[in-house]
């Protein structure tokens, strides 16, 4: 893996791609580009029969420049550095700095490769990438470019290993909430990967740590306990409370009481056969010639009149 360190003083751990898969990369590319360039080729011969051989000549060189050279170089600056036998083999051109490339550094990488992959049938390519420590050609070198891997191997996450199990319950009653994220991001990895590290420098990072975490929680590990196990004693017991409390936050709500039904709706009026849907009135009655009268025979005294209508309107006298 190579670190790069970039304008903000990031450090990115890139894993630069070697000889044997930017070959292949390059071998995609070039099939691809002379398949392009015969066929173009067969098009523009058709096409140029009635022309001297002058012009043929002038326009094969137009071609081997277009097709075989600024086919890549456009290729790479539109895809960002992934061209079809890169995205093939898993592999992408970046700058030094981890960035994306633009066209100048295209364009240098380009006509490098137009000498030392063409005109020499990549045998300078192949000496300058197993010469570098990184893996890069000459025009890699020119135009401040590093080939690198895209799809690397997914590694198992490793656990954190438990504490001793006399050492779990001491620290049921720590005060954690002082501790940061990055302190603890910075203790998960040293357990994950204790075993990796040479037992004196394994040693002062414990410690190193112990000390910080004694810091911010203000209890000191217990006598002869030493600072890896207190570590994972530490470590464990937020483990144990964050599980404790999506736990009890689940619980919660599925007990949750359901929601009140809806009130029940109004019922509809009642309407009986024969008024049409309206109610008799009420007050008193007036004919037609405006005298006020009391109410009609047969109506509203449970009896109709003779001649009245199905209706419950009396007809005109």
């Amino acid at each position: 893996m190579s670190e790069l360190v970039t304008g903000d003083a990031v450090v990115l751990g890139l894993r630069p791609a070697r000889l044997p898969s930017r070959a292949l990369a390059a071998a995609i590319d070039l099939a691809v580009v002379f398949c392009v360039f015969m066929l173009v080729s067969v098009v523009v011969a058709i096409a140029s029969v009635t022309l001297d051989e002058a012009a043929v000549a002038a326009i094969t060189v137009a071609l081997f420049l277009l097709v075989l050279i600024g086919g890549p170089i456009a290729v790479e600056t539109l895809s960002h550095g992934r061209s079809l036998g890169k995205l093939a083999c898993g592999l992408r051109v970046v700058r030094d700095d981890g960035g994306p490339i633009r066209f100048r550094h295209a364009l240098v990488r380009g006509a490098m490769g137009a000498v030392e992959i063409l005109m020499t049938f990549g045998v300078v390519a192949s000496i300058a990438s197993l010469v570098s420590a990184r893996g890069r050609r000459l025009g890699d070198v020119f135009a401040g470019t590093l080939v690198i891997r895209e799809r690397v191997a997914a590694k198992r996450s490793v656990a954190v290993p438990p504490p001793p199990p006399w050492l779990v319950v001491r620290f049921s009653q720590l005060d954690l909430s002082a501790v940061p994220d990055e302190l603890w991001l910075a203790i998960r990895q040293y357990l994950t990967r204790m075993h990796q590290l040479d037992p004196g420098v394994g040693g002062s990072i414990a410690g190193r740590l112990a000390d910080e975490l004694v810091t911010r929680t203000g209890i000191a590990p217990p006598q002869g306990v030493p600072a890896a196990a207190f570590l994972a004693a530490v470590v464990h017991e937020r483990q144990a409370r964050d599980a404790r409390r999506v736990f009890a936050g689940a619980r919660n709500a599925s007990s949750a009481p359901p929601a009140p039904p809806a009130p029940p709706a109004p019922p509809a009026p009642t309407v009986f056969p024969g008024s049409a849907g309206f109610a008799a009135p009420a007050g008193p009655v007036t004919d037609g010639s405006g005298a006020v009268g009391g109410p009609r025979p047969g109506h509203g005294t449970g009896q109709e009149g003779a001649g009245a209508s199905s209706a419950g309107f009396a007809p005109p006298g």
